[in-house]
């Protein structure tokens, strides 16, 4: 069975108290022992002394009357003179009295029963309704020896404040539990909607928001709650959409590809038009291919314990063989390219970088315009390592602008290009995996510029 927050602040609170309780009486106990005891007896030695004088100078004639008004007044009372004793007063809860004790007063002792009450854990000395916790002193009346056995009547000595006081004490207690028990309810109930807005999240319920304005913890604890709601309910469209571009980036090729092969079928193609096709379904494979391998390079980048394996090499001579690599697609789409590269050690992940690059030209490359032109620039500061990609191609609007980085965008809506949408969200990945920034100016008609800026130590 469960135990609610609320049950086990509730047996605390009650545990709390008794604890209090038990550990206030065994202060308090200890404190009598210690301090007060010896103060109460040598108090109530010299009240039993001033009535045993008072009886040998003032002889009252009636002293059983005396002792029966003493006793009426607040003292338990016993006197004996060795014999049958009387007790007057209140009445003792133990009569026991030793006889060896009677005699050593009758002698002339005082006897400290309070003072020598044995030390009892559980029990405070003060209310040992006992004959042995009491005074004794000798007195003589008509020429014969008394012992005198005297303590105050404790349940006189309550009066109306006492029994005020502990009716306060009382109510106080009583209000004090009810007031932790509602404060307890109160403070309990926002984490119960917590509690139910979890379990709604975990069914993919991300519209679950939690109405609580509050301050404290729990208020913080809420509007993080629901700034993380709000994030899953955006991850979620963000993955919706991502399986919906990759169903079409795959479909699209994939139905291309069968298409052609269907007309590859039909005998009376010509040599030209079989070419033609031929070359179609290579594109659309290269296609799927370059697809499928940006979707685990992607995959690889967001896991967060992918470790960069950093070490030094020459970025000019990359960005150099980067251009190499592509000078048939620059003859082919009839574009010039310049660079001005600087002799650069560069410390970062190399393998990850040749892609930031390979993006950045072909896409520098397919964006142009005919007769074209790409300038590569490389440049080192005391900090930093620059790069900059610019060419003189079809440009995009601000609106574009704001999107290259979304996963599966392209400006060219129709996508006639050849293009997975998934090269500038690599490049941005890459960047920032290296502590670096990727920045993109473009106007549309005239170019875009694209710098990479890489701190030098990561």
């Amino acid at each position: 069975m469960m135990k609610t927050l609320y049950s086990k602040f509730v047996v605390t609170t009650l545990l709390v108290m008794i604890g209090s309780l038990c550990i206030g009486f065994l202060a308090t106990n200890t404190y009598y022992h210690q301090v007060i005891k010896e103060k109460n007896d040598a108090k109530n030695v010299n009240i039993a002394q001033d009535i045993a004088k008072y009886i040998e100078t003032a002889k009252p004639d009636d002293l059983d009357n005396y002792f029966t008004t003493l006793g009426e007044i607040g003292y338990q009372i016993y006197v004996t003179a060795g014999d049958e004793g009387e007790f007057y007063g209140g009445k003792y809860r133990d009569k026991t009295l030793s006889s060896n004790t009677v005699d050593r007063v009758l002698d002339g002792e005082i006897y400290h029963g309070m003072r020598d009450f044995p030390k009892e854990t559980f029990m405070t000395g003060f209310f040992a309704n006992e004959l042995i916790n009491t005074i004794g002193v000798p007195f003589t009346y008509e020429n014969k020896h008394y012992a005198l056995f005297i303590r105050p009547d404790i349940r006189l000595l309550f009066s109306e404040v006492h029994t005020i006081l502990g009716g306060l004490i009382l109510v106080m207690a009583v209000l004090s539990l009810l007031a932790m028990l509602l404060f307890a309810k109160a403070l309990i109930r926002p984490i119960t909607l917590l509690t139910e807005a979890t379990h709604q999240l975990a069914h993919e319920k991300f519209d679950t928001l939690l109405d609580i304005d509050r301050a404290d913890e729990i208020g913080q604890l809420a509007v993080s709650f629901n700034v993380m709601t709000e994030k899953l309910q955006e991850n979620d469209r963000i993955r919706k959409e991502f399986i919906s571009n990759v169903s079409h980036d795959f479909q699209s090729p994939l139905l291309n590809i069968q298409g052609y092969v269907d007309l590859l079928k039909n005998p009376l193609l010509t040599d030209k038009e079989r070419q033609e096709y031929t070359t179609i379904i290579e594109l659309e494979t290269k296609r799927l291919s370059t697809l499928t391998k940006q979707l685990l390079l992607l995959t690889s980048l967001d896991q967060s314990t992918r470790l960069l394996k950093c070490e030094p090499y020459r970025l000019d001579e990359q960005l150099k063989e980067t251009v190499r690599k592509y000078r048939w697609q620059l003859e082919e789409a009839n574009v010039q390219l310049s660079y001005q590269l600087e002799p650069v050690t560069y410390d970062g992940d190399a393998g990850l970088l040749q892609n930031v690059w390979d993006n950045l030209l072909t896409n520098a490359i397919k964006y142009n315009v005919e007769g074209g032109e790409i300038h590569v620039h490389l440049q080192e500061s005391s900090t930093s390592v620059e790069v900059i990609v610019e060419d003189s191609g079809i440009g995009m609007t601000a609106d574009q602008l704001q999107k290259v980085y979304d996963r599966f965008y392209r400006a060219d809506a129709s996508r006639t290009k050849q293009g997975t949408g998934l090269g500038l969200a690599i490049v941005k990945q890459i960047a920032e995996l290296h502590g670096g920034t990727v920045q993109m100016e473009s106007v549309i008609n005239s170019g875009t510029k694209v710098r990479i800026v890489l701190p030098k130590q990561l």
